[in-house]
Order: C-alpha cells, then sequence, then structure tokens
C-alpha cells in the first residue's frame, strides 16, 4: 500500500496578535492517518509533518479532511510533542493535541472509528 503524505496547507497569522496557528490538514490513506495519530494523548491527538517552528504548548487550529469525507472538521489543540530535523529516520514535526472540546472528542472519535483494529497494531508510526 503506497503512503500519501499528509499535507500541511499553513496559514500565517499576522504578526501583530497572538492568534493560534492555523493548519489544513488532508489525510487521504487509512496508513498515513495511522501513522499520524497519537492515542498515547489524552484525548488523542495527530503528528503533523512541518518544518515551520512552534513551542510547546502552543495553540493551534486545524482544518481536518479524513480520507473520502468531504466534511472538514474543525479542531482546537495545543502543541504536544515536537520532532526536531534530527530525528533520524522520524520526520520532522509537531503532535497536537486535541482538546477535550473544541472538535477534539467529534475528532477522536472520527479517527479511531476510521482505524477500527489498527489502534492494536504494532507497526511504528510518526512518533512512537
Amino acid at each position: 500500500m503506497s503512503e500519501e503524505p499528509i499535507k500541511d496547507e499553513q496559514a500565517s497569522a499576522p504578526t501583530t496578535a497572538p492568534k493560534p496557528g492555523v493548519l489544513s490538514l488532508s489525510i487521504k490513506e487509512k496508513g498515513a492517518l495511522y501513522a499520524a495519530y497519537m492515542p498515547f494523548l489524552q484525548g488523542g491527538g495527530l503528528f503533523i509533518p512541518t518544518n515551520r517552528t512552534y513551542k510547546l504548548g502552543e495553540e493551534v487550529f486545524m482544518l481536518l479532511s479524513l480520507l473520502d469525507d468531504p466534511n472538514k472538521l474543525k479542531v482546537v489543540g495545543r502543541v504536544a510533542w515536537i520532532t526536531p530535523v534530527t530525528q533520524g529516520g522520524r520526520p520532522q514535526g509537531v503532535g497536537i493535541q486535541f482538546s477535550e472540546k473544541d472538535g477534539g472528542i467529534e475528532a477522536r472519535n472520527k479517527i479511531e472509528g476510521l482505524l477500527g483494529g489498527a489502534m492494536k497494531s504494532a507497526r511504528p508510526t510518526h512518533t512512537m
């Protein structure tokens, strides 16, 4: 199965106001979703390959498009994981922990429903 990379189309916020970063993500294949999902974070989360700089705890707003679903999920989260550029075979990026409100519960339930039995797999992911 070929794995299409996650598309990260970032919109930068003006530097004059401390607004959360905005990420538009499109994950088209189940394998890519499995590799990006972070079930070990409370409330779940996603790893997003990016070379943009983020700080731990920074708030991020995501527009998520998952597999064939035409509806985008609006999710607020916080940076909970940072993989710098020097991490061997793992891609550089950030892990965003879903908020328990603001779309996070819906996103976690949708992702876990899509992944189903794959959640028990021992295959490596982008983070662990």
